[in-house]
């Protein structure tokens, strides 16, 4: 039987917390996602996993990964750091074995800051070019442009899933289609996509598609790199050390087989098997109740903030993520976030690590509200009258 909100909100203890003596209002999921309970109080029991049971618990959660992906293989998860860390290891590996002189990365504009730079470092270091596919102004991929974008000196597509600032879902399959009609391979930022719907990396055809914990309730620094086998195979390792190796000598060492070959170092075997079981406490809750609960709640939002005077919505794709950007005319982001902040609300503000986004939109930031399954329309009233009070104070 489904929890109500009510249950599900006593999964987070943090969201019955007071700040500056009002309850907490936090929408800034979109950057990180509170944790529940019960993640935990596993995380306290898999600190005691020392030895081979610790190892028994680590792969396990690779497949539990594996399982929630619709992944292949378990050797094509790899544990990371995030998202970051995932697409940095396949700009570094990838670019490595793949990428020469005067050839073609493929990024979006609407990119996050990790989907731009690491490719940005290849191209300097192999002296390769990056080609931007650019958006529409209503936030959405210009997705008839691709096909004369790639060239046969297009060596790989990266691209976000779910934009972190418009919250547009970008048709990720369709694109990857199109790419690969061409023999590009296609690395997908899911990292805004991985809470809000059931990803099938085998039905998308994905060949990399990366994400972070922090973002689907489990603890910072744990996150996964997706990779088709015959690819990974494919790279060099990212980085050297223990657990990555199959013999060492001075001579020459040979790599450890997938997945190790890109687990150099001590694992982190606390936030995987906490990731695992985040994918599981979602899955409990069931991916059509989230994305039916987060729809109400944007439409909701949306409507109500389109109501208030001089508010402009960035990002008016008909297919969102519950994520609404905003400006309200003649103030500031950053004040509008501080005075919500005094009020208990909490929101981003700023460029999201979204700066050439940003340019395209003639703006420096916006302030962000994101919402989760967990959120409810009174908190959203909250939000509504705080923006109006603030709006009445300073513009009337």
């Amino acid at each position: 039987m489904q929890k109500s909100i009510d249950e599900l909100r006593k999964d987070f203890p943090i969201l019955s917390q007071k700040v500056y003596g009002k309850p907490l209002i936090y929408l800034d999921n979109g950057a990180t996602s509170q944790k529940p309970l019960t993640i935990n109080s596993n995380i306290h029991r898999g600190v005691h996993f020392l030895s081979g049971e610790m190892t028994n618990a680590y792969e396990k959660a690779r497949a539990t990964i594996q399982k929630f992906i619709n992944a292949k293989l378990s050797e094509e998860i790899i544990f990371t750091k995030g998202a970051t860390d995932s697409i940095n290891l396949v700009a570094f590996s990838f670019g490595e074995r793949f990428v020469n002189e005067g050839d073609e990365i493929i990024v979006s504009e609407m990119e996050h800051h990790a989907n731009i730079i690491p490719w940005q470092i290849l191209c300097e270091r192999k002296k390769a070019i990056l080609k931007v596919l650019p958006i529409t102004d209503e936030g959405e991929l210009i997705i008839s442009e691709l096909g004369s974008l790639i060239t046969s000196k297009t060596k790989l597509l990266a691209v976000a899933h779910t934009s972190n600032v418009l919250g547009t879902i970008n048709p990720i399959k369709e694109i990857i289609e199109q790419a690969h009609k061409q023999n590009v391979p296609v690395l997908v930022d899911g990292s805004q996509a991985i809470l809000h719907s059931k990803i099938d990396v085998i039905d998308l055809d994905a060949d990399f598609y990366v994400f972070s914990g922090h973002k689907m309730y489990a603890p910072t620094g744990i996150g996964i790199l997706y990779g088709k086998k015959e690819l990974l195979n494919k790279i060099p390792p990212y980085q050297g050390g223990g657990d990555m190796v199959d013999t060492v000598s001075f001579e020459k060492t040979t790599y450890a087989e997938l997945p190790f070959k890109f687990e150099a170092g001590t694992s982190n075997f606390v936030g995987a098997v906490a990731l695992a079981k985040a994918s599981e406490y979602i899955e409990s809750i069931g991916f059509e109740f989230i994305s039916e609960r987060e729809h109400e709640l944007l439409h909701y939002a949306t409507q109500k903030m389109l109501e208030i005077k001089g508010l402009k919505i960035y990002g008016t794709s008909k297919k969102k993520s519950s994520i609404i950007s905003f400006l309200v005319e003649n103030i500031h982001a950053y004040d509008m976030g501080l005075m919500l902040d005094k009020m208990g609300i909490a929101v981003r503000t700023g460029s999201h690590c979204a700066q050439p986004l940003m340019k395209r939109l003639g703006i420096d930031g916006t302030i962000r509200a994101s919402f989760s399954f967990y959120n409810t329309k009174e908190e959203i009233d909250f939000l509504i009258k705080g923006i109006e009070r603030i709006r009445k104070m300073i513009n009337d």
